[in-house]
């Protein structure tokens, strides 16, 4: 009896034995015991931000826009143009016609478009906020609506469409970029900070003789006369030069951030502007230009 009690015990114990080595065997095999977390959890759900998302602070569409691209933005709107046109006076096609858009009333107008009882809910007007919600996700600014298209998720990308719309019949103002924003960020510095010469903007102002000239009481040309234009208001004197009416919504003074913001891209300053010129990209040269101008009374 003793043996037989012996035998079973045996067999017990190495039953324990062998199943806690299949446990940790499987432990082992499927990693459910690490302590690391897999590269990558399970699977993403749509509208869902992952982990650590959303602590970038995001560039202000505002900031994005001063710098906007009017040819970029054509050359996205391409597109949209399977459903939208965008000419003046152009027909609706599967979606309204987009001419002179910013500004107006949201589903209204366009020709009599049939907008969704879901944009039409919506209310309020195009203006650079709203038109940017709608481009970054047309389904969640208005659930319901007929629009198909997903959406642009890059900012910069929208900023240049939206610049573009703008350029065609609207003309609104861009609106102010917050001070946030147009503080330095990752240590680069601003053109407002960067220190100009004077004589080496002399010679980058050359680049302009096409178009006007800077001794004082010089004629206008195709633009105006520059001499003694810092400080003073935008788009108004030098003659009685016929400024644009974009240029002259903007107000103001031709103070160095304006003159800055002027030099780096004006048709993303003023969008419908008349100048044809794409601007200076490097800082340091668009300074240099400033102290010259500055020198010219």
């Amino acid at each position: 009896m003793s043996d037989r009690f012996n035998t079973i015990a045996g067999w017990t114990l190495f039953s324990g034995i062998i199943a806690l080595g299949f446990s940790s065997l499987s432990g082992h095999y499927f990693r459910a015991d690490k302590h690391n977390r897999p590269e990558q959890m399970g699977f993403a759900i749509e509208g869902v931000a992952e982990e650590g998302e959303g602590g970038k602070a995001a560039t202000p569409i505002e900031a994005l826009l001063a710098t906007a691209d009017v040819a970029k933005g054509e050359a996205s709107f391409k597109k949209c143009a399977a459903c939208h046109t965008a000419n003046q006076g152009g027909a609706n096609g599967i979606g309204p016609n987009l001419y002179g858009v910013l500004g107006e009333a949201v589903a209204a107008g366009r020709g009599g478009f049939a907008f969704s009882d879901a944009l039409k809910a919506k209310g309020g007007k195009w203006d650079w906020a709203t038109l940017n919600e709608w481009l970054t996700n047309p389904k969640a600014f208005a659930n319901g609506t007929k629009m198909s298209f997903a959406g642009l998720s890059d900012a910069q990308e929208r900023a240049n469409v939206m610049v573009y719309l703008n350029s065609l019949g609207s003309n609104l103002p861009l609106p102010a970029v917050p001070a946030a924003a147009a503080a330095p960020a990752g240590g680069e510095a601003e053109a407002a900070a960067v220190v100009g010469d004077a004589a080496k903007g002399e010679q980058s102002a050359k680049k302009c003789a096409a178009c006007h000239t800077f001794n004082p009481g010089g004629a206008n040309g195709i633009g105006p006369n520059l001499a003694g234009i810092a400080g003073e208001a935008v788009a108004s004197g030098r003659g009685g030069f016929a400024f644009s009416d974009a240029l002259k919504a903007k107000g103001g003074k031709w103070d160095d951030a304006t003159l800055d913001a002027w030099l780096k891209n004006p048709k993303a300053f003023a969008a419908g502007t008349k100048m044809t010129f794409a601007g200076i990209s490097d800082a340091q040269e668009r300074a240099n230009v400033i102290a010259y101008l500055k020198t010219v009374k």
